[in-house]
């Protein structure tokens, strides 16, 4: 599998971050289309950890299976079941061997058109997930594998049309087999306040200074967290903190400390405290877990 290995910042950069192909500047063609086993089967079905920073990938298990870990979160893989991993999501794969399917790489900047303000798609195809794949998924799978193939006339409206085909179906999937945030008119902030909040979560902005940033009242962007995120904004910006906290303990050596100095923590005591508030045992304690599951 031919990767380039990009850096990711700081104490982060012992989790691989990849583009495709070698190409810093994201993919070569608006979309990448590949069967599972065009790659996978080149490193015994087995991929390591890695994230993608411009690229949303979307893979449809058509038979065979194995396992997948979205984020540090453990999933089965079997027929009729689709991936779906965003852009940043740490992600790794055991295949069973003479698994097939079709894996779809899309750059950040092809969905972004696709995922239009105030429609609601946008939180959900943020969310890690694998689930049933809806009615006519895998057509349209097989579809897109076809056209980026074939490369006829046509192929890039062909390719743009299908990809927005198959956002709105796992979405919609995503919405009704996990639930998801409701629409409205907040969705172009709360994107932009997830968009400044990528940017410092590791600063401990307050609230305040966030609804600053954005130009409302703190009660405003409040009630935009909980119609799109169903948390308050508080909560938002703690879930992001402790996200990239899990991520790090999955995928990376760093000790406890280290991980609350990369993630801005003067004191891994209190860190510890905030991680443990939030899932329940000690970061100790789910670095070890995952050990055991991964036995």
């Amino acid at each position: 599998m031919h990767y380039s290995n990009m850096t990711v910042r700081s104490a982060a950069a012992s989790i691989r971050s990849y583009n495709l192909y070698g190409e810093s500047a994201g993919l070569p063609d608006m979309v990448h289309c590949e069967t599972i086993s065009a790659r996978s089967k080149l490193h015994n079905w087995e991929l390591a950890p890695h994230r993608h920073a411009r690229l949303h990938q979307l893979l449809f298990i058509a038979s065979g299976g194995g396992h997948a870990l979205l984020d540090a979160e453990r999933y089965r893989l079997s027929p009729g079941r689709f991936v779906n991993a965003p852009a940043g999501c740490v992600h790794a794969f055991s295949f069973e061997a003479a698994t097939e399917g079709v894996v779809l790489t899309i750059a950040t900047e092809v969905l972004d058109e696709t995922l239009r303000g105030g429609e609601g798609l946008r939180p959900l195809m943020a969310r890690p997930a694998v689930l049933s794949a809806p009615r006519g998924f895998g057509a349209l799978m097989r579809l897109v594998l076809e056209e980026h193939d074939a490369r006829r006339f046509a192929r890039a409206h062909l390719l743009r049309a299908i990809c927005a085909q198959l956002a709105g179906l796992a979405a919609r999937a995503i919405e009704s087999q996990l639930g998801g945030p409701s629409t409205g008119g907040g969705a172009s902030l709360l994107r932009r306040f997830e968009s400044l909040l990528e940017l410092h979560f590791r600063e401990h902005w307050s609230v305040s200074r966030y609804a600053a940033e954005l130009e409302i009242a703190p009660g405003h962007l409040g009630r935009i967290c909980r119609a799109g995120a169903g948390l308050a904004t508080s909560g938002v910006i703690e879930a992001r903190i402790i996200r990239e906290a899990r991520r790090l303990l999955a995928f990376t050596g760093l000790g406890v400390g280290q991980i609350a100095f990369e993630l801005g923590f003067e004191d891994p005591a209190y860190f510890t405290r905030v991680f443990v508030r939030a899932n329940g045992v000690s970061p100790r304690a789910f670095r070890a877990r995952l050990g055991e599951a991964s036995q």
